[in-house]
């Protein structure tokens, strides 16, 4: 998918010029216009795009927010009330940022099970995988940074909380908890810390992204069937048919923004961050971010000693466990086939995987008490297996469906089929599983 001959062509004096001396039209040209992408890609495919549209609205209005913002215990809270009261549009960027964070996350969400579902982590494509998984590691840490920024209660005993967690770990744990604190307490040089960290990490975020797209595209896109491009009639032209539908998607998904940001900006958030921070007053119930809530209830979920391990370490190694267990997908799955439209089992354990990690985030926001701990340990385990049981035993057990020969066979099967499947999927009995 990298290789070929370039088809840019500069049509100027000034052009010929820019090319032959830094050829970032030709490089723009061959990466977003002339580029092969399969031509089965549905609506899933978009969420790439949007997730840059979205770190791009992240980090400009973080920008402008943070040429207003105190990062000082005394008026970090004062600051954020400024903003929506007496900045000009303060209220719209302070909304658009904050409810772009949790638009920022589904989005993700969507990504990385758009990638499991049709297999994107396969070889050649382990490194693009690996990529996306450090931006994801990226986010939740400038997320959480970000969260401590308004300096309410939640902000405060947020930070108290999930920094108190470290010093579970042997012997360094006490340090880096120090380190991240900038003092045996979160104080204000938490506050500085965090504030910097948040600042800088979207930056790294963006160069991370760069090197995921330059990725996708020396090995090229995946499509729903799983199957590598065969002929140019497998493809078509990124522009207009890809951009077209990123374009369309982009604007049904910053119609949804728009509606949480004009009519319930403060839906996503906790009330209690709105009271500012009291280290003598405790929230009834502290909770983190929705989009944390599944690992959260990872780590309460482990309420016992596991050998010489107490259940406060092994509640960190489990939640960070459950990220660092992405990373390793592509050798997880044993499977010859790339995507579950043709892998029945797999398409089932899939969905109950997404569901078992909605009902963590349910779970996340709950009381560590009685019924719901006992729900969580079973999730848990459900969410484990699924990485190291069920993908590696499935792939040796399971007999897939026939595969198409070719995207075009598969867009012409669903096309005589006429009946709505997913794409690939032809209407003849062998098919039909």
């Amino acid at each position: 998918m990298s290789g070929g001959h370039s088809t840019y062509s500069p049509k100027t004096g000034i052009e010929r010029w820019f090319d032959a001396r830094m050829p970032l039209p030709r490089l723009i040209h061959d990466s977003f216009v002339s580029f092969p992408v399969p031509r089965n890609l549905n609506y899933a495919y978009t969420f790439g795009g949007i997730l840059s549209l979205m770190l791009g609205a992240q980090i400009l209005t973080g920008i402008v927010l943070a040429m207003h913002y105190a990062a000082d215990t005394t008026l970090a809270f004062q600051s954020v009330e400024k903003i929506m009261r007496d900045v000009n549009s303060g209220w719209l960027l302070r909304y658009l940022h904050s409810n772009g964070a949790s638009m920022f996350f589904i989005a993700v969400y969507i990504h990385i099970m758009r990638g499991l579902y049709y297999g994107s982590y396969k070889a050649p494509r382990e490194l693009l995988w690996i990529l996306g998984c450090i931006i994801y590691l990226l986010m939740m840490a400038t997320g959480f940074m970000g969260y401590v920024l308004p300096w309410g209660q939640m902000s405060f005993w947020g930070a108290t909380v999930i920094t108190g967690f470290f010093t579970a770990i042997p012997l360094v744990g006490e340090w880096v908890q120090q380190l991240l604190l900038g003092g045996f307490a979160v104080d204000n040089p938490t506050l500085n810390r965090f504030f910097a960290l948040h600042y800088l990490l979207p930056f790294m975020i963006a160069g991370v992204v760069i090197l995921h797209i330059w990725a996708l595209h020396v090995v090229g896109q995946t499509n729903p069937t799983g199957i590598e491009i065969k002929s140019k009639t497998d493809t078509v032209a990124f522009t207009p048919y890809a951009t077209i539908k990123d374009a369309f998607g982009m604007v049904v998904f910053l119609a949804v923004f728009a509606y949480f940001v004009f009519y319930i900006p403060n839906y996503l958030g906790h009330p209690d961050n709105y009271i500012v921070a009291d280290s003598l007053k405790t929230p009834a119930h502290i909770v983190p971010e929705w989009y944390y809530l599944p690992f959260y209830a990872i780590l309460r979920a482990i309420t016992f000693n596991i050998g010489p391990i107490d259940s406060k370490l092994g509640g960190v190694l489990a939640m960070f466990g459950a990220i660092a267990v992405l990373f390793f997908v592509p050798w997880l799955d044993t499977s010859k086939v790339r995507s579950a439209v043709y892998r029945p089992w797999y398409k089932l354990f899939f969905w109950l995987f997404v569901a078992n990690a909605i009902f963590l985030g349910w779970l996340g926001s709950r009381p560590a008490e009685g019924t719901y701990v006992a729900l969580a340990q079973a999730s848990t385990l459900y969410y484990f297996a699924f990485f190291l049981v069920i993908m590696p035993v499935l792939g040796l057990i399971e007999t897939p469906r026939r595969l198409p020969n070719s995207i075009t066979e598969a867009v012409l099967e669903k096309n005589k089929s006429g009946s709505g499947h997913p794409a690939g999927a032809a209407a003849s009995p062998e098919t039909k599983g």
